[in-house]
């Protein structure tokens, strides 16, 4: 058994292979890592924390040069999206990073990490368009995805 945690985003976000076989993600929110799977979802102050789970240690790889299966990262005003931005601005009212998709694009997107809440409760969200945020109850930005996670367990208490 050989854990390997590949880089997406530097020092904040890998994939964890187990020879080879993706078993889960782990992310870095500047204060505890996040091992996600679809079995379970773990937090770790530190490494030594993580092999006492596992059983063994993990090898942080370096960049992987496969660039079909990396989402490439974009950023607004602080915070992420995964598509190049246009006509960046700031709502300072609302506190939101807003972008187009293209240059003649009307439709405005959120930068970050949302949670809205729907009928049948809350669901996480990716840069929504502006005008979802407007019509729906939200929390966010968050600039992290963990950020994000953890907003989501609270609200759905």
């Amino acid at each position: 058994m050989t854990l390997r945690a590949k880089p997406v985003l530097k020092d904040k976000f890998w994939i964890v292979e187990n020879d080879g076989e993706k078993i889960g993600t782990m992310s870095w929110n500047d204060e505890r890592y996040m091992f996600s799977s679809r079995m379970e979802t773990c937090f770790f102050d530190n490494k030594r924390q993580m092999k006492r789970k596992f059983g063994i240690d993990i090898e942080w790889g370096e960049a992987t040069t496969n660039f079909e299966n990396i989402p490439v990262s974009y950023d607004v005003h602080g915070f992420p999206t995964s598509v190049n931005p246009y006509n960046a601005m700031y709502d300072v009212k609302r506190k939101l990073a807003l972008f187009t998709k293209s240059e003649k694009s009307k439709s405005l997107y959120c930068a970050g990490y949302f949670i809205i809440k729907f009928d049948k409760g809350w669901v996480k969200s990716f840069c929504p368009k502006l005008i979802t945020i407007e019509r729906y109850n939200s929390k966010g930005p968050f600039k992290t995805e963990l950020e994000m996670k953890q907003e989501l367990s609270n609200a759905n208490r």
